[in-house]
C-alpha cells in the first residue's frame, strides 16, 4: 500500500523506518518461541519493547507530518495517509499485546515498569485484538495514543526511580568519603598521642634518675657534715687527743691559762 501512497519525502522516510520496526518486531516475535531460557526471553521482550517505543515515536511524527502537510494535499491523499497511520497503530496494538502474552507466560517481574497499560482487569491478549478489529478508526487512534502514553509515563516513572537510586548512592559514596576522612585523622591523632606519651613517659624515667641522683649527693653531704661537726664536738671536749688532726682553717684550742698571785710575804724580784 505504501508504493501508492503519495507521500512527501520526509513522511516517506517516517514510513519506511515504521515498517522497518514492523518487520524486526515480527522477526524478533519468531525469534522469541525458539528461545527456551526465561532470562533470554526476558532480554529479548527488553529489545522489542524499546522498538515499538521508537515505533510509538515515529508514528507521532508520522501524524504530524499529515497535519502539516494537509493543507497542500488532496482530500483523497489526507484519506489515505490517514488510513495508513490507523492500520500502523492497530499493528503496533497487536505487537502489543503479542508482548502482554509473553510476558505473562514468562513472568518477568522486571519489565512490569514497561508494561503499556496492562492491569489485572484488562481481557486477555486474544480479546484485545478482537476488540481493537471492532473499533472504529478515531477509537483505534485514541486507544493507541492512550495505550502509548501509560507506556511513557511508566518509562518516566523508571528513570526517576533510576535517578534517585543514583543520588542515594552518590551521597552514600560521598558519607563514607568522609567518615574515611576522619577515621584517618583519628588515627594520625591516636599515633601523635602515642608518640607524646612515649616522650613523657622518658622524661619521667629521666627526672627520677636525677631525683635519685640529687638524693645521693645529698645524703653523702649530710654524712660530711656529721662527720664534721662530730670532729669539732670531741676537738673540744678532749683538745688533747692526738690522734685527731685539726681541721683545716679551725684554730687550735686556746691552752688553759694558770692564775699567778704572790704568796704574802714574798716579794717580786
Amino acid at each position: 500500500m505504501a508504493s501508492n501512497l503519495n507521500m512527501s519525502p520526509q513522511l516517506e522516510q517516517i514510513h519506511g523506518e515504521i515498517r522497518d520496526i514492523f518487520r524486526a518486531l515480527a522477526n524478533g516475535f519468531q525469534k522469541l518461541d525458539k528461545i527456551k531460557d526465561s532470562n533470554r526471553q526476558s532480554n529479548q521482550l527488553e529489545e522489542l519493547t524499546g522498538k515499538m517505543k521508537d515505533c510509538k515515536r515515529l508514528i507521532k511524527d508520522f501524524d504530524r507530518g499529515i497535519k502539516d502537510e494537509g493543507a497542500g494535499n488532496p482530500e483523497e491523499v489526507n484519506k489515505q495517509l490517514n488510513d495508513e497511520k490507523q492500520s500502523m497503530i492497530k499493528e503496533l496494538n497487536s505487537y502489543v499485546a503479542l508482548r502482554k502474552t509473553y510476558m505473562n507466560t514468562i513472568g518477568n517481574k522486571k519489565l512490569e515498569l514497561f508494561d503499556m497499560g496492562a492491569g489485572a482487569s484488562e481481557p486477555s491478549a486474544g480479546a484485545n485484538v478482537q476488540l481493537a478489529s471492532e473499533m472504529s478508526n478515531q477509537e483505534l487512534v485514541d486507544a493507541g495514543m492512550k495505550t502509548m502514553d501509560e507506556t511513557d509515563q511508566a518509562i518516566e516513572r523508571s528513570k526517576q526511580v533510576v535517578h534517585q537510586t543514583i543520588e542515594v548512592g552518590t551521597n552514600t559514596a560521598a558519607t563514607l568519603k568522609g567518615q574515611t576522612d576522619q577515621m584517618g585523622r583519628i588515627v594520625n591523632e591516636l599515633d601523635s598521642i602515642n608518640f607524646s606519651i612515649k616522650k613523657a613517659s622518658q622524661l619521667v624515667k629521666e627526672i627520677g634518675r636525677q631525683v635519685a641522683t640529687d638524693k645521693c649527693i645529698m645524703l653523702f653531704l649530710f654524712l660530711i657534715v656529721c662527720g664534721v661537726i662530730a670532729i669539732i664536738v670531741v676537738k673540744i671536749v678532749n683538745p688533747n687527743n692526738k690522734d685527731i688532726r685539726d681541721i683545716p682553717g679551725l684554730a687550735p684550742p686556746v691552752p688553759s691559762r694558770r692564775l699567778l698571785y704572790v704568796r704574802t710575804g714574798e716579794l717580786f724580784d
